[in-house]
C-alpha cells in the first residue's frame, strides 16, 4: 500500500479528513484491510509522517500493519512506476503480493477476500495474476476525426451499447501476483492476468479534487444516513 506526501492534484488526499473520518481515506482503507481474513500483513510504504502516525494509531503494535519508510527518490511525482514496482520485493518477502491503493474508499475487507480467493482459483486455471477492472460498454471517439474507436461495421453507426464488445478499465483496487513476477518481469501483474470485474461504486478512484468530493457525498449517503 503506497502513499507519499506532496500530492499535487488533490492536496493531502490520503490523510485530510474524509467525511467524519479524521484520518481520511488512509484511515478508512487501513481499517478495511484490518478486517480482511486473507491478508497476513499490510505493508504501508510511505515517506509521509501523517500516514505513519495514522497507521500507528490504528495498529500500535504492528500486529498486522507494518510501516516501511520509503526512500525519497521513490516518492517524487516524477518517479517512474516501474521503479516503485522493482522496489516492492525488497520490502515484501511473501510468495504472493497484493498491491492496493488508498484512493479506492469503497473497496472493503470482503472485496479483498473475494479477490484473493478468485486469484488462487485463477492461478490453478493457467492465469498468473489478477487485476480488478470496471467493465466498459460505451462509445469511444478518436480526436480530431471523431471516429468511433471501439466499433465498426454491423450495418449501423450507433448500435446498442450493450452489444458493443466489452472493454475493461483498470480500477486500481487490487493487483495480485507472485513476488517472482515483480522480480523477473518488473510488473505487478503477469503475462496472463485474470480480470476481476467490479461495479461502478466499488471502482470509484480518487484522482482529482472532484473525485474526493463525490466520494465523500456517496460515503455520507450510504454509510452515515
Amino acid at each position: 500500500m503506497p502513499t507519499r506526501k506532496g500530492s499535487e492534484r488533490v492536496i493531502d488526499k490520503n490523510t485530510r479528513p474524509f467525511s467524519s473520518i479524521s484520518g481520511g481515506i488512509l484511515e478508512l482503507k487501513l481499517r478495511q484491510l484490518m478486517d480482511t481474513r486473507s491478508i497476513e500483513k499490510v505493508v504501508l510504504s510511505t515517506n509521509d509522517e501523517a500516514s505513519m502516525r495514522i497507521a500507528g494509531e490504528i495498529d500500535p503494535r504492528e500486529d498486522k500493519i507494518v510501516v516501511v519508510p520509503r526512500p525519497e527518490q521513490l516518492c517524487l511525482s516524477s518517479t517512474p512506476l516501474v521503479d516503485l514496482i522493482k522496489y516492492v520485493p525488497s520490502i515484501v518477502e511473501t510468495e504472493h503480493i497484493i498491491w492496493g491503493h488508498v484512493t479506492t474508499p469503497f473497496v472493503d475487507g470482503s472485496d479483498y477476500d473475494q479477490g484473493i480467493g478468485m486469484y488462487f482459483k485463477a492461478i490453478k486455471n493457467g492465469y498468473d495474476s489478477l487485476v480488478s477492472v470496471l467493465p466498459f460498454q460505451n462509445f469511444l471517439l478518436t480526436k480530431p476525426e471523431g471516429k468511433i474507436y471501439n466499433y465498426s461495421g454491423g450495418g449501423t453507426k450507433w448500435p446498442r451499447t450493450q452489444d458493443l464488445e466489452p472493454l475493461y478499465e483498470v480500477n486500481h483496487a487490487m493487483f495480485i501476483t507472485k513476488r517472482e513476477v515483480y522480480i523477473n518481469q518488473s510488473d505487478r501483474i503477469g503475462a496472463k492476468p485474470f480480470l476481476f470485474e467490479m461495479g461502478k461504486l466499488k471502482s470509484i478512484d480518487i484522482d482529482w479534487e472532484e473525485d474526493f468530493k463525490i466520494a465523500e457525498v456517496i460515503y455520507e449517503k450510504l454509510y452515515q444516513s
